[in-house]
């Protein structure tokens, strides 16, 4: 009986059989071949092409298990790096990207016998960084491109040169106040000379029309009336006057100037010691967030029993009683109602305890009473995502 024609209803059906995954039981790995039943595999088996595969194994069998070993292994950390990147993720969710297509590399001619033991292995040849979970084991592919490397270097080298200016700039600022307030101890410094007469008969006249002043006979000093003396007074009272508001007025614009650069300076510098890109403290209630853990956790409340490496926390559920590794995108802050005690997590008043006082929500922010450090008593406004309840 001749092969069915393209178009027959026969060749359409075998096409429409053979699409997608097939049993892994029927398919031969030496041969690369899938079969659609049990008889189609016995016969395969019968077949003298698969029995001269068999021949060529046999010769050298650890060759063909290292280098199916190595086609998956390159496939899988391939498929890692290009879909996932640096992201951590769970293994199955790749193992289940990968055995999607129909050509892969199937696990059971590999070295290793499961799915954990190849993740264990990945990390201890420091392909990724693996670690287990009640869920299962995550992994995180190490970037070693030249490229990235490169480029990481560049942006480090980069935020140096940025430190580097701002404290130059901070040095040239320190060294302007500096000359400014010595130039103004100068200034403000009078000298005193002592008056001394050559002769005790010689009398000492001031000239009060000339700038200078000169000794002379007392005939000059007699010959000054009284209203030369009061003009005299009036002009050399309306010059120091004058003098006086000069002064005050360079100073002061010299003042105003430096301590608006100060101030700005200060304000950036509390701005990046202040706030943090981490928040977790222990003993506070959370809301889990991530969908992830199934409808179990989602929008659970829990506490955190422990910190680790400031962004992971372990976590006790409430309802429940169990205990889960969670990152800190994984959970947000948990807001009581006013009157309740919590704790504030980042900010200028970061572990400070409080006493909820109102909620604003305009603004997204509570009013919170500090009860404890040097401000205790205050009343500061905080966001929500910076303060939660105390457990």
């Amino acid at each position: 009986m001749g092969k069915a024609d393209f178009l027959s209803p026969k060749a359409i059906a075998n096409r429409i059989k053979s699409k997608g995954l097939q049993k892994l039981r029927w398919y031969c790995q030496m041969c690369q071949k899938q079969c659609r039943d049990e008889n189609g595999f016995k016969c395969h088996c019968m077949a003298e092409s698969h029995q001269r595969q068999l021949l060529l194994a046999s010769e050298d069998p650890n060759k063909f298990m290292d280098y199916f070993s190595d086609e998956f292994k390159n496939d899988f950390i391939e498929l890692l790096s290009r879909r996932f990147g640096t992201k951590r993720v769970h293994n199955n969710i790749i193992y289940n990207e990968y055995i999607s297509h129909r050509e892969h590399v199937h696990m059971n001619s590999t070295q290793w016998e499961t799915l954990t033991d190849f993740t264990k292995w990945l990390g201890r040849e420091g392909f990724c960084k693996v670690d287990e979970t009640p869920k299962g084991w995550y992994v995180q592919y190490i970037d070693r491109d030249p490229e990235t490397i490169r480029r990481q270097e560049e942006q480090a080298r980069k935020k140096k040169q940025d430190l580097d200016d701002e404290e130059r700039s901070a040095k040239f600022i320190e060294e302007q106040v500096r000359r400014g307030r010595d130039g103004k101890e100068i200034e403000e410094n009078p000298v005193f000379t002592e008056l001394k007469r050559e002769s005790e008969e010689e009398k000492v006249a001031f000239n009060m029309g000339a700038s200078s002043s000169v000794a002379g006979p007392s005939k000059s000093s007699s010959a000054l009336g009284a209203s030369a003396l009061k003009a005299a007074a009036a002009a050399a009272s309306s010059t120091k006057r004058k003098d006086a508001s000069s002064d005050t007025r360079s100073e002061k614009k010299k003042k105003s100037a430096l301590e608006e650069i100060m101030e700005m300076e200060e304000k950036k510098r509390k701005k990046q010691s202040v706030r943090t890109d981490y928040w977790l403290q222990p003993n506070i209630v959370v809301k889990v967030v991530t969908k992830r853990l199934g409808e179990k956790y989602h929008k659970k409340k829990a506490v955190i029993t422990e910190v680790r490496d400031k962004y992971g926390a372990v976590v006790k559920m409430i309802d429940s009683g169990d205990k889960l590794k969670l990152d800190q995108n994984h959970v947000e802050t948990v807001i009581p109602a006013p009157g309740k005690r919590v704790l504030i997590l980042n900010g200028p008043h970061r572990d400070t305890e409080a006493l909820l006082e109102g909620i604003d929500e305009k603004n997204f922010s509570a009013t919170l009473t500090l009860e404890s450090g040097q401000q205790k008593g205050k009343r500061v406004d905080v966001a929500y995502e910076d303060f939660s309840k105390l457990a």
